[in-house]
């Protein structure tokens, strides 16, 4: 029962295929870039399916088989460890062997991890959890590169569609990782929630047959050779600086503030189920605009976007300092959904421009480290921060990152400085 009262009914979003119908048909699916987009997008929509699952289930199976209490979100943190030991070399192995060889590996962790997973909750095996959930990791960083795949074989002017589009497959998620995690959950009753994890490796497995479909041609012999410019060199770029800024602001800002909602909400005297339906929102907020981000960009410029992003982070700070009922929290919480895809998809966008072929392995590589490193620290962070400062107070710690990002937008790309191309 508690999992069939996290999710909300799937009636919420029945009018979602027919909204999202004219966008869909407006896509050339003949050309070869936009076919590997979308084949992409929707591994993508199956990998981020596979974290939701996991981030439903991983603390309730830790609680039921770890020796201590204290210990039942470990293998969540492994997952983030995972996720953070992995960036780097799987941008590296697939400037080495292909993006297509990295993504199958990555979906065979994910198949392992998932196996490993499901045998420990049947045998209440807390090491193997631990050991399946940091696999499970694993496989989470090799598909952060889908965005980055689809800009490779894709054009200038339709690059930061190709990385929009890719990420839109996290409304798929939104829906389907909670739900699965409900269908799932007495699939081998009376060992509950193994369904869970058997799903992830049914789904890793999909994964890694769809892949085989994507053509994205390996790098050329004198790129695999060659190194380029020192990762020193690259990251000093005041360009490259905000990119990466940019992606640390919207993930640190949109975890530390979704983490701590539902207890926010709870605290506030609003029931469970609602908090779970104003998160199922925010988290359409965050990947429904996806579909038009990308054409925003080339239509009124990244420079704006990136700064409306920034904007929208704020007017979430404003709606949590305004008031505590479930409005503030819900059009709060979207707009901290749009603002992180806002700026997330501009600064992925804005880094692609910033590194030459030979080097996109190290400059990538390091843009997900500190990304996802942001990531880890705000989601271990954000309870503590809750229980020690206050709801009202957690948001306003956000402001001054925001405030950053927005006047480095407004001094590197705005002011002209740095817009030397790599």
């Amino acid at each position: 029962m508690l999992l069939a009262n996290r999710t909300p009914h799937l009636g919420h979003f029945r009018l979602l295929p027919c909204q999202l119908a004219p966008v869909i048909m407006s896509i050339d699916f003949k050309d070869p870039s936009v076919r590997n987009v979308a084949l992409l997008a929707f591994c993508q929509a199956l990998a981020m399916t596979c974290l939701s699952l996991q981030m439903t289930i991983s603390a309730l199976v830790g609680s039921m088989i770890a020796a201590k209490p204290s210990l039942a979100t470990l293998p969540l943190a492994l997952q983030f460890l995972g996720v953070l030991v992995t960036t780097i070399p799987a941008s590296f192995f697939m400037q080495r062997f292909g993006r297509r060889a990295g993504f199958s590996l990555g979906a065979c962790m994910g198949m392992l991890g998932g196996t490993l997973c499901a045998w420990a909750v049947f045998r209440a095996d807390f090491t193997m959890l631990s050991i399946g959930s940091f696999l499970l990791g694993s496989f989470s960083a090799f598909s952060m590169y889908y965005r980055f795949a689809a800009a490779d074989t894709a054009s200038d002017t339709f690059k930061s569609r190709a990385i929009s589009l890719v990420l839109a497959g996290g409304v798929l998620a939104a829906i389907a990782g909670p739900e699965t995690a409900k269908q799932t959950r007495d699939l081998f009753a009376p060992v509950t929630f193994a369904g869970g994890y058997a799903a992830i490796t049914v789904l890793g497995l999909f994964s890694l047959l769809v892949l085989q479909f994507i053509r994205i041609p390996r790098p050329p012999a004198r790129v695999r050779g060659a190194s380029g410019r020192s990762l020193l060199t690259i990251a000093k770029q005041p360009r490259y600086i905000v990119a990466v800024l940019c992606g640390m602001v919207a993930y640190g800002t949109m975890n530390l503030v979704m983490v701590s909602t539902p207890l926010a909400m709870v605290a506030c005297g609003h029931p469970f189920e609602t908090a779970a339906l104003v998160i199922q929102l925010h988290v359409l907020g965050m990947y429904l605009p996806s579909f038009f981000t990308g054409s925003l960009i080339a239509r009124v410029g990244l420079p704006k976007v990136l700064l409306a992003g920034a904007a929208l982070l704020f007017g979430c700070i404003v709606m949590a300092l305004t008031g505590i009922e479930v409005m503030n929290f819900a059009l709060g919480l979207i707009l901290l959904g749009v603002g992180w895809n806002f700026l997330f998809i501009g600064g992925s966008t804005l880094l692609t421009k910033t590194y030459r072929p030979e080097e996109q392995a190290k400059a990538q590589g390091l843009n997900e480290f500190c990304v996802f490193g942001t990531v880890a620290l705000t989601a271990f962070s954000s309870g503590a921060l809750f229980d020690g400062i206050g709801w009202e107070w957690l948001n306003l710690v956000t402001l001054p990152a925001i405030l950053l990002a927005a006047g480095a937008v407004l001094w590197v790309l705005v002011g002209g400085r740095g817009v030397q191309k790599a």
